[in-house]
């Protein structure tokens, strides 16, 4: 027994007072954090839920400007993708000797064809003509609409269709028939084809409306006549005034590095070859040129958003000091009130953040249903919100957090 005595002595929980045990805090679980960290949150839904609109408009705003633009880039690269990048076109260029007009040959359209990997040419010639709905519009108002000559291949080649109607053939390319673009229809008032207008010096029927041609804007405000029928009808010298060729995807280069000695074996100087799709890789590539400043602005709301955050918890930190005091004075620590406030900042952050999130991804909805562009919200994008969020959450959090932790229990319940 004296040694069973001595052991509880030397262990220093009974003898001379000098082994007195240390009570330790309790711990919190995951579910208790929770729980004491959502108490603010519902017991003010109306604060939280103004609190939480601040980010949730930053945090939409964010993520409607990224998939508002990453919907139009995709819907540019579905167009590439369609319309493909191995178009090139041959046009004159700049004559070496001032006011010399440079001319393609007429045989330009037979040489580019033989080009190796070449697979498709077609051509177009502009033409000293108007068009116009009636021969009693002046002839000045001609509404920005070229008339050109063109071959039987050019719709194959540029890979568009027609909206109404049909294209020219044999046949109709002889006699007065013309195919508008889609705008020289507009700004001609033609909806259908059967109707007839005024080009040259006499009347032309409209046998066809062509749908928009993104890598050739040229054509859409253009009327377009048979090759043969301009010769015949409008004194058309047989010059071409672009060549366009279509040609295999890995001969693409080959055939750019020759098309112009084809063109003009004489003069390949004065011939300038393009790429008509470059322009819309260009644009799928600037894109988002303007979404910075947007995204500025948005950060701008997140940040205001969080301001207000911090604000509510510092207004909460001081309406439950009781609460703080009576919690400090059962044994909470001030590590364990730091903790429920930063969670109470981080929830509220947490739902403005998901808020902001399907606001954002909503309104990039209704912008491409209403576009009709493919509806594209990035991950990252998402991600990248979300955790903002949560950041400005935290820093939010943390001076009412420390604040709180600070009170003295005994002030606390007093004040209160």
């Amino acid at each position: 027994m004296k040694g069973r005595a001595g052991d509880r002595t030397s262990s220093g929980r009974t003898s001379g007072g000098r082994g007195r045990e240390r009570l330790k805090a309790a711990r919190l679980s995951p579910r208790d954090v929770a729980h004491v960290g959502s108490s603010g949150l519902r017991s003010r839904p109306m604060r939280v839920v103004l609190s939480a609109l601040g980010i949730a408009i930053g945090i939409a705003t964010m993520i409607s400007v990224v998939g508002i633009s990453a919907s139009s880039q995709a819907q540019l690269l579905r167009e590439l993708d369609k319309l493909g990048t191995n178009l090139l076109v041959a046009s004159p260029g700049e004559s070496m000797f001032a006011g010399e007009e440079v001319k393609l040959p007429e045989e330009s359209v037979g040489m580019v064809g033989r080009i190796k990997g070449v697979q498709d040419v077609g051509a177009t010639a502009d033409l000293n003509a108007t068009v116009r709905r009636t021969e009693k519009v002046d002839e000045d108002d001609t509404g920005g609409i070229a008339v050109k000559a063109t071959t039987a291949d050019l719709l194959r080649v540029l890979r568009g269709e027609v909206g109404s109607g049909g294209w020219l053939n044999g046949a109709t390319g002889r006699y007065p028939s013309v195919v508008l673009g889609h705008v020289a229809a507009e700004r001609l008032g033609i909806t259908e084809p059967g109707r007839q207008v005024w080009l040259g010096e006499r009347y032309f029927t409209v046998v066809g409306i062509l749908d928009p041609l993104p890598l050739a804007p040229e054509i859409e405000r253009s009327a377009l006549v048979g090759w043969e029928g301009a010769k015949r009808l409008l004194a058309f010298d047989g010059h071409p005034t672009s060549v366009y060729e279509r040609s295999a995807d890995a001969a693409v280069e080959d055939v750019r590095k020759v098309m112009a000695a084809t063109v003009d074996p004489r003069n390949p100087q004065n011939v300038k070859v393009t790429d008509p799709s470059s322009a819309l890789r260009a644009k799928a590539a600037t894109e988002g040129a303007f979404s910075s400043l947007l995204l500025g602005l948005g950060g701008i709301a997140l940040l205001v958003g969080g301001v207000g955050v911090a604000n509510t918890m510092i207004i909460s930190v001081l309406e439950r000091r009781y609460e703080i005091g009576l919690r400090r004075s059962l044994g909470a620590t001030r590590g364990q009130i730091r903790i429920q406030f930063v969670t109470e900042s981080l929830m509220l952050s947490g739902l403005g953040g998901l808020a902001g999130v399907a606001l954002g991804a909503a309104a990039t909805g209704v912008y491409a249903h209403s576009g009709g562009l493919p509806w594209v919200v990035p991950l990252w994008a998402v991600a990248g919100g979300f955790g903002a969020t949560l950041v400005i959450g935290t820093v939010a959090g943390l001076y009412p957090a420390v604040r709180a932790s600070r009170l003295s229990p005994t002030l606390a319940l007093h004040a209160a």
